[in-house]
């Protein structure tokens, strides 16, 4: 598998990500959503976490990937995109 994945200095997003020379899209893997939006300043995060779903014939298809990169990815997008709290858009 060729996975390339960068993320910006803002920590919310993503730069490159490409799996096998695929534009990729996180969301194939799972969500990435703000689990404690009360907590935070306006325009702020709370507590932001990725959190993987399980995987689909369709999207192992389309990235050509197999039941073992997938879970690989999902680590790497568990690490890169699961941050805490967040101050950077005030």
């Amino acid at each position: 598998m060729k996975l390339e994945f960068e993320m910006y200095s803002a920590l919310c997003e993503h730069k490159i990500f490409k799996i096998n020379d695929i534009e990729a899209n996180y969301e194939d893997f799972g969500d990435k959503y703000d689990r404690s939006p009360e907590s935070a300043e306006p325009y702020c995060c709370g507590n932001m976490r990725f959190t993987s779903n399980l995987p689909t014939q369709e999207v192992l298809d389309k990235y050509k990937i197999t039941t073992d990169e997938y879970k690989q990815i999902c680590e790497l997008l568990e690490e890169k995109m699961s941050y805490g709290s967040c101050g950077w858009c005030s």
